[in-house]
């Protein structure tokens, strides 16, 4: 259990820094006196008025679309009371040629420190690990400039809900201790463009979430909310297992397009990209996809595939796509319920065309969804053997979940070694040692494991950061956030 701390009063701090410091942006703040370390506070956001440059001379431009949002929503009678600091370290600065590296690591600019420092003399900096209240507390505005104000009444708090865990947070502080320039600034500024999209776009809000984790400013881990965009998902088997007296009122033709409509849905969510001219209907092929490869496809809707399915396909694809070398270079592939007749395997066998059922497509487009980018198009193509193969097809999606266990292994391995021993990074050896008594989920060699590694920590994966070494023996790994 966390232990309870006992509050009375509380730092006036503009309340745009606060925001920062709610957000994980920062882990710093700029009193007007030096703080004892150890000493315990809640955050008060006092008007932005108390800064001596305008918003966009203060705020770094990554930064200043959320200051000026902060500002314009101050209250003029009340403010709210989100969160309480202990202060793990107040220093003075008073060299105005750190101010720069200190900026990049902050939300100030360069010239709103050296107005603070031509003001004060000193720049009161202090470390503060922060610390979420289970409720706001609405207090009146103090209209006086105030290093501390007196809260209402004093306040009970616990260690619960840190912005920052542990790790991250030493991290941070070492950073600013050092004067390490931030890694991604780029990322940042990317953060920033796309903050105002997140508040109403679930997929922007996924990626501003991914990316603040990346950057370590948060460890809070988004809660998955279902996209009713991506309800279609679920439907997909039922479509193509349809019944006459499930289909009340509907046309045996109707339930077939439907079909076909979700399947070409399918085929582009996994990353094929659909030819529209080539719809289904009468004389026409069901499905053509024209990248990364040409696909062409049949799609039966139904409690079986008939028997004339193949040779349907042969015909109206040797037909309609207008070139026998381009049917021939295609991927064939038949879609439709129950397990087909001897007669279909063997003329599907015959003619290199893949039969699967509608369970097997939603089968791959939710491992699409659930792990974005996970189904490799070309690979996927290697087990569309000819016949019946959706055995084959499960197989791959059953090694695509393996291979994501065993990234998902890695992550941990690098995160549970940093927490149990304090390491700020790790070397490939020592992890390689440590994999082998984790309970793998499958053997591996060292260059294997690096390898991965090395994956992990690309920018589009982001799970672990990587120090380059002299050799690739001598890279050092550590936790960023989780697969």
């Amino acid at each position: 259990m966390s232990e309870s701390v006992l509050i009375y009063n509380a730092l006036c701090l503009p309340a745009p820094d606060i925001e920062a410091l709610i957000q994980g942006r920062t882990i710093a703040a700029i009193p007007r006196k030096l703080i004892n370390s150890g000493q315990k506070f809640a955050l008060y956001p006092a008007n932005a008025s108390i800064n001596t440059l305008p918003p966009k001379r203060h705020y770094r431009p990554n930064f200043l679309s959320i200051a000026q949002q902060v500002i314009n929503n101050l209250g003029s009678e009340t403010v709210l009371i989100k969160a309480w600091a202990r202060c793990e370290l107040c220093q003075m600065l008073n060299a105005s040629e750190a101010l720069e590296a200190f900026s990049g690591l902050s939300i100030w600019t360069t010239e709103a420190l050296q107005q603070i420092l031509l003001q004060r003399r000193y720049i009161f900096l202090a470390h503060l690990r922060v610390y979420l209240l289970p409720q706001p507390l609405e207090v009146p505005v103090y209209t006086q400039e105030r290093h501390f104000v007196p809260l209402p009444q004093q306040l009970t708090v616990s260690q619960a809900n840190p912005v920052l865990c542990d790790r991250i947070f030493a991290i941070r502080k070492h950073q600013l201790e050092t004067h390490q320039p931030p890694p991604h600034p780029e990322l940042e500024d990317l953060q920033s463009a796309i903050a105002s999209l997140a508040i109403t776009n679930p997929a922007a809000k996924q990626l501003d979430q991914d990316i603040k984790a990346f950057l370590g400013w948060t460890t809070e881990k988004l809660i998955q909310q279902p996209n009713p965009d991506l309800a279609w998902i679920n439907n997909i088997a039922a479509l193509g297992d349809r019944s006459i007296e499930q289909d009340e009122g509907k046309s045996n033709y109707q339930a077939g397009t439907d079909f076909e409509n979700i399947v070409r849905k399918s085929l582009e969510f996994l990353g094929f990209t659909v030819d529209y001219f080539h719809r289904g209907g009468a004389g026409g092929v069901d499905v053509f996809c024209s990248q990364p490869y040409p696909l062409v496809g049949e799609c039966k809707a139904g409690k079986k595939i008939p028997n004339t399915t193949a040779v349907q396909l042969l015909n109206l694809g040797t037909l309609r796509l207008q070139s026998q070398e381009l049917f021939q270079q295609a991927a064939k592939l038949i879609i439709g319920s129950g397990e087909p007749t001897t007669q279909l395997k063997d003329a599907a066998t015959i003619q290199g065309m893949s039969i699967i059922n509608p369970e097997t497509l939603q089968s791959l487009v939710k491992l699409q969804h659930n792990y974005r980018g996970s189904v490799d198009l070309f690979k996927l193509k290697e087990y569309l053997k000819p016949g019946y193969c959706d055995d084959e097809v499960d197989k791959y999606i059953q090694q695509v979940y393996k291979e994501i266990q065993l990234r998902s292994h890695l992550v941990q391995l690098v995160k549970k070694h940093q927490e149990n021993t304090g390491d700020k990074n790790v070397e490939v050896a020592t992890l390689f040692g440590a994999y082998g008594y984790s309970n793998p989920p499958q053997n591996l060699s060292r260059e294997e494991m690096h390898e991965i590694l090395i994956e992990l920590s690309s920018p589009l994966t982001g799970c672990v950061g990587r120090i380059k070494g002299e050799d690739w023996r001598r890279d050092r790994f550590y936790f960023l956030r989780d697969l």
